[in-house]
């Protein structure tokens, strides 16, 4: 890095600094992000948790849930966190020094701080539940330290949750397996008119346990239910009340679980920005062999999870092991396949709508609360809650992104940034930022791809 750029001043990334490809998978995962929140929105908590055909299982329902649960399902979640990974490599390139001013660190706490007020306003004020900014933020907050890592290592540690499900997962298996095995024995005496020993009668009251609550839920299901029914037939507050009770109830506990998550899969991003993957720089073969070698296994491994996701018993299952395995190798397979896409002409052509729903994303990702929550299925609204089978959740979202996606290349042509990126880079600066375009302004090389 030069004396020039590592004296310039902060400023945010505009015009042909940017990196074309990342504002593309950012524009794709907001808007694919939508498929995953929409039934959250729009279906009944019981349904949706406890047998997905009770939603809907015609054959445009189950290709719908089958093409959304194997292909995309979390991994929008994995791209935008691989992309902030990559994104505080960019905002932290001039504090790679020993010297590296101060200002990049406070600029970055500050950034993230206000990404994570957002986040509460998204679930406080919004009320949507399933808010992904607070989660981002509290991540980010603790990646700076971790800028001067190698990628050998960071991608150890980024595999560290993955490892830690697998084990877990492991364990859970092995044990409901043999539950399974010590009721079924106990059955088969108890049908031949034997007595049950105090462990065979444990073993035997635990597995119906499991398979009542396969059919119920958890006890705080239930909660969940009856905060759904009060808000469904309430007043605007009942309804905030609703979705708030919501987060507390089903998604705040595993606050933490959903934190290391993140934090670990941005690790990724950093390891593969210095490999120059992310961004680019690697060979089309190398491309074509990474999309080939995350997505034959991650899409076989999501395939034999969603199967079993359908099973009525609550029997072993493979995908407590592999579902973050699996995740992480699909998210890293799509950011292959664009990069791999826009060397060519008709890759480009398809992909570059997206560039402008990248530049906008953190705007229309409120706007899809702010649609979904508030328009299409509040109490209120067109009366589509809970009348929507996976087909017709599937055909709405690609309504409400193909008319996002237009929004955002209509906008961009006179904006900058969107309106909420604009209220965000404005409060982390400390400075009014340009709102409206200018063409003929651009920053250093460095300074590019820096997140929305």
């Amino acid at each position: 890095m030069t004396e020039a750029a590592a004296a310039a001043p902060l400023a945010p990334v505009t015009g042909k600094a940017r990196i074309d490809v990342l504002d593309m998978l950012r524009g794709f995962a907001i808007l694919g992000i939508f498929f995953m929140n929409i039934p959250f929105m729009a279906v009944s908590m019981a349904d949706l948790f406890l047998d997905p055909r009770a939603v809907g299982w015609t054959p445009a329902d189950q290709a719908s849930w089958w093409a959304i649960r194997v292909l995309l399902e979390g991994t929008q979640r994995g791209l935008l966190e691989l992309l902030f990974g990559a994104g505080m490599m960019v905002l932290a390139a001039r504090a790679m020094t020993p010297d590296g001013p101060v200002a990049v660190a406070d600029l970055y706490w500050r950034r993230n701080l206000w990404l994570l007020g957002f986040g509460l306003i998204d679930i406080f004020v919004l009320g949507w539940a399933g808010d992904i900014l607070h989660v981002y933020a509290l991540a980010a907050l603790f990646l700076f330290p971790f800028r001067k890592l190698g990628p050998k290592l960071l991608l150890a540690l980024s595999l560290s949750l993955a490892a830690f499900v697998v084990v877990m997962g492991a364990t859970e298996y092995v044990s409901r397996t043999e539950m399974m095995h010590q009721a079924q024995a106990a059955e088969q005496k108890q049908a031949a008119g034997t007595a049950l020993t105090a462990a065979e009668t444990k073993a035997l009251g635990d597995w119906r346990k499991k398979i009542e609550e396969r059919k119920k839920g958890p006890p705080d299901m239930k909660e969940a239910v009856e905060l759904e029914k009060q808000g469904r037939t309430g007043n605007l507050l009942d309804y905030l009340g609703m979705n708030i009770g919501v987060y507390l109830t089903l998604v705040f506990p595993s606050l933490i679980l959903s934190v290391c998550e993140a934090f670990c899969v941005m690790l990724l991003g950093v390891a593969l920005w210095k490999w120059g993957v992310i961004q680019g720089q690697r060979s089309t073969r190398f491309y074509l062999l990474l999309m080939l070698a995350c997505y034959i296994p991650g899409f076989a491994l999501r395939a034999i999870g969603a199967s079993e996701a359908l099973l009525t018993l609550p029997v072993p299952k493979s995908y407590w092991m592999s579902q973050e395995l699996a995740r992480i190798a699909v998210s890293v397979g799509h950011v292959a396949l664009f990069n791999l896409a826009v060397r060519f002409a008709a890759g480009r052509f398809l992909l570059i709508p997206f560039k402008a729903a990248g530049r906008t994303a953190f705007s229309l990702y409120f706007m899809q609360q702010i649609v979904g929550l508030w328009i299409l299925f509040a109490p209120w609204g067109p009366g589509l809650w809970g009348n929507l089978g996976w087909g017709g959740l599937a055909a709405t979202a690609l309504v409400v992104v193909a008319a996002q996606l237009v929004i955002a290349n209509l906008w961009v042509r006179g904006f900058a940034n969107g309106p909420l990126e604009w209220a965000w880079r404005s409060l982390s600066y400390l400075k009014l930022q340009p709102f409206r375009r200018n063409r003929t302004v651009s920053a250093p090389p460095e300074a590019a791809a820096a997140p929305a």
